[in-house]
């Protein structure tokens, strides 16, 4: 391969106290790019003039109270220009900034754990990922959702560039794909952590593991090709432009570059963990590692750095020390090795690693096919076959032992030198002190540091996988409607000549209603009910003289009493294979005032909400989980029904979004009125996370739902959840809605639904 096209260093920034955990491409100014640290900072980097082609720090950032782990850059808008920064740290927190002050603009707090992984989407959308096994989903610093599912700590996220797509990778090894809010798919096949994911195309993905593995994925399912090269953890991936090609880096000291599904190139660095990487508008290359120094690659040769500079870092890396204990190597035998002579032969391809014996030494050598040449990466310590003490070199020093510590369900690794000499309880408390870890992890540390030195001999290497701390782990008046179709109605009226459809504020009712039909059915049930179940005359009558108190709108007759109140609460409670005309009578019932305080105010509401929510639930009988629907929606129709089922939403909705998935579209036409009546409440309140899952459940919805009526409650909905709502109207367009719904936009049978989805669209656009 030509050398113009292979990447060589251009600079090295020794920018940061520790370890580089973050990188990301910003968007101000021109060819600058972000770092975060575990020294607690986040650092902005801007091209110089001078002659070596490097980077001077325009910008630090700090308010974290511990390491910082992550980075992404949110996207310009009207307000901030210049974009935004957002940063996630050990400290459970997400800091975001603005380019010309120290501090943060805001902090985001709500996960209960390490924010390791974070992504921007349009509109501000922010993903993270944390340790405490969730992601969540932000906007205008209030959390819109929370995705659950993951079972270990969630390492990578990011957010697919149509449709409201979200991808969420873990140490469980699964990657899962979200939309709003909910999982729609869980892939498997990594066998480890999965560390890193990248965006390919609005199909397509790639994800990185602890598993040596590089896989690409459809966001259908299918991984449709497997890549390996690295030998140890990968810890991060970035994509080229053309969508193809693209790099990565991991735990062997290596940045390596695939062109066209290969590995043609490998970079060794003079560092242990290559944490990061990302790509830079220009093509050039940014990687952090372990030794917490920024290094820039570039295959421009206007930018390469001068022939010095280039083998000063031949030189540093010629120095470096590599313990085979890392399994990067493969294991050692001094007498098996070739002499110096074996580099006379060149290598096969890039990246290729050939060890050679020099007296008692081993040294290792990597072959550069831009160079053509070998190139000395490093001496070889502590062979498998060596059992000799001080054997590992680890920053400077010799050791006997250099664990790799993984913290806290897959948490980041560290480094935990020792010595047989050492006392293990005050090393794993050193290391605790220096890693600002816990200390309820003494004797665990301890007990490791005890269990792995046995005998004060350094053995072989523990296999891959063998240390217990890795991660595998720790509506509408009726005039709008067809006629009677859905059986409500409102007293609203049209609102205006150009928009008759949302926002629409107050509730819709399900009244209609064939009182002798449910009188006769409850008496032929009654007849065939079980002796003890059996109601009687007087029970009956009551129920009988009740229904025609609650169904007649203007009814004559007096108030429902108190114990009718209560003998319907009682019936209600019937075998749910005969009690659904009881439920009718209920959904009735609760459109009355003094029902609708009776059975929905503070003492009695609760219990009347679960007991609708367990005949609700996905295998119950369908007409039970009909009127359910219907009472609830009815609930509305009063004060204390509406406070109630505000104060249980988040249940409500959960339970009610389920029953999307049953195929009868008089349930889809009661969800949908449900969902309505949620939004008509929320539209001139400012709780974004109610309406967060008020347009998750319609976007859920949506997917199945077929009939037109329960089609138009939903768009309804969707208008009345985003009008006049700018924040809701961003949230909306980052989950997709409007690719989502844009189908009815031509719908002319009714042609309400046509003409309610473009007002929608017009409202999102």
């Amino acid at each position: 391969m030509a050398s113009s096209n292979s990447f060589k260093l251009r600079c090295s920034i020794p920018g940061h106290e520790m370890d580089v955990r973050g990188l990301a491409a910003a968007v101000f100014p021109e060819g600058a790019f972000v770092s975060v640290s575990r020294d607690r900072t986040g650092r902005v980097w801007v091209p110089n003039s001078s002659p070596d082609n490097g980077f001077t720090e325009m910008h630090c950032m700090t308010g974290h109270s511990n390491f910082v782990s992550c980075v992404c850059v949110i996207a310009p808008n009207d307000t901030y220009p210049r974009g935004l920064i957002a940063t996630g740290g050990n400290d459970n927190n997400i800091c975001v900034f603005t380019l010309d002050k120290p501090q943060p603009l805001y902090t985001l707090q709500g996960h209960k754990n390490t924010v390791c992984t974070l992504s921007s989407g349009k509109f501000g959308t922010l993903l993270s990922g944390s340790w405490d096994t969730t992601a969540k989903v932000w906007l205008n610093e209030k959390c819109m959702m929370t995705l659950q599912g993951h079972t270990a700590a969630v390492w990578a996220v990011i957010i697919l560039p149509e449709q409201g797509l979200m991808l969420s990778g873990s140490a469980d090894k699964t990657i899962k794909l979200w939309k709003a809010g909910r999982c729609e798919k869980t892939f498997t096949g990594h066998e480890d952590c999965v560390r890193g994911l990248a965006v390919i195309s609005n199909t397509e993905f790639f994800s990185c593991s602890n598993d040596t593995s590089i896989r690409r994925w459809l966001v259908t399912g299918e991984c449709v090709q497997v890549y390996y090269s690295h030998t140890n953890y990968i810890y991060s991936l970035a994509v080229f432009p053309n969508g193809q090609d693209f790099i990565s880096t991991g735990e062997d000291r290596t940045l390596r570059i695939w062109r066209k599904g290969e590995c043609c190139q490998t970079i060794r660095l003079p560092a242990q963990s290559v944490w990061c990487c990302c790509i830079l508008p220009n093509g050039d290359i940014a990687v952090g590692a372990s030794d917490g120094i920024i290094r820039i690659f570039t295959e421009a040769e206007d930018r390469m750095a001068s022939a010095q500079d280039l083998q000063a870092f031949e030189d540093e890396l010629s120095k470096a020390t590599i313990d085979p204990k890392t399994g990067d190597l493969g294991d050692i035998k001094l007498e098996d090795l070739p002499g110096r002579e074996h580099l006379d032969e060149p290598g096969n391809r890039d990246g290729q690693t050939r060890l050679i014996k020099d007296g008692e030494k081993v040294e290792a050598y990597q072959w550069s096919v831009g160079d053509g040449r070998w190139m000395k990466i490093g001496d070889v310590v502590g062979g498998s076959n060596q059992q000799t003490s001080k054997s590992v070199v680890y920053e400077g020093k010799e050791y006997d032992y250099v664990f790799t510590i993984d913290v806290n369900e897959g948490g980041p690794s560290m480094k935990l030198p020792y010595n047989v000499t050492d006392d293990p309880w005050l090393t794993a408390h050193n290391f605790l002190q220096k890693n600002d870890l816990s200390p309820m992890f003494l004797d665990q540390v301890a007990n490791f540091i005890i269990e792995n030195t046995k005998g004060h001999v350094v053995g072989p290497a523990q296999p891959s996988g063998g240390d217990p701390f890795t991660g595998e782990a720790l509506l509408l008046d009726s005039s709008l409607s067809n006629a009677g179709k859905g059986a409500y109605s409102s007293a609203a009226q049209r609102q205006t000549s150009t928009n008759i459809y949302f926002p629409k504020t107050d509730g819709v009712t399900f009244e209609q209603a064939n009182a002798p039909q449910i009188i006769a059915k409850l008496k032929e049930l009654n007849e065939g009910a079980p002796q003890g179940q059996r109601l009687s005359e007087e029970t009956m009558e009551s129920l009988e003289s009740l229904l025609l108190v609650v169904y007649g709108a203007n009814s004559p007759e007096p108030p429902p009493s108190l114990q009718q109140i209560n003998l319907l609460w009682k019936v209600c409670h019937w075998p749910e294979d005969i009690v659904f005309p009881v439920l009718d009578i209920l959904r009735l019932a609760v459109r009355h005032p003094q029902v609708n305080e009776s059975l929905c105010g503070e003492a009695e509401g609760v219990q009347l909400c679960n007991h609708l929510l367990s005949l609700m639930r996905p295998e119950g009988r369908p007409a039970n989980q009909l009127l359910a629907l219907r009472t609830l929606c009815n609930c509305f129709s009063g004060r204390h029904g509406r406070a109630l089922l505000m104060s249980q939403r988040e249940t409500v909705l959960s339970r009610a979004a389920d029953l999307a998935a049953v195929c009868n579209k008089n349930i889809h036409i009661a969800l949908a009125t449900l969902l309505l009546n949620y939004a008509g409440c929320l539209h001139s309140q400012p709780d974004l996370e109610a309406k967060a899952q008020c347009l998750s459940v319609a976007s859920r919805a949506l997917e199945t739902v077929q009939d037109k009526e329960a089609i138009f409650r939903l768009l309804v909905a969707l208008g009345t959840t985003v009008a006049s709502d700018q924040t809701a109207q961003d949230l909306a367009r980052s989950l997709g809605v409007s690719s989502q719904i844009s189908k009815y936009s031509t719908v002319s049978e009714p042609l309400k639904v046509g003409e309610c989805c473009r007002l929608v669209l017009k409202e999102l656009h």
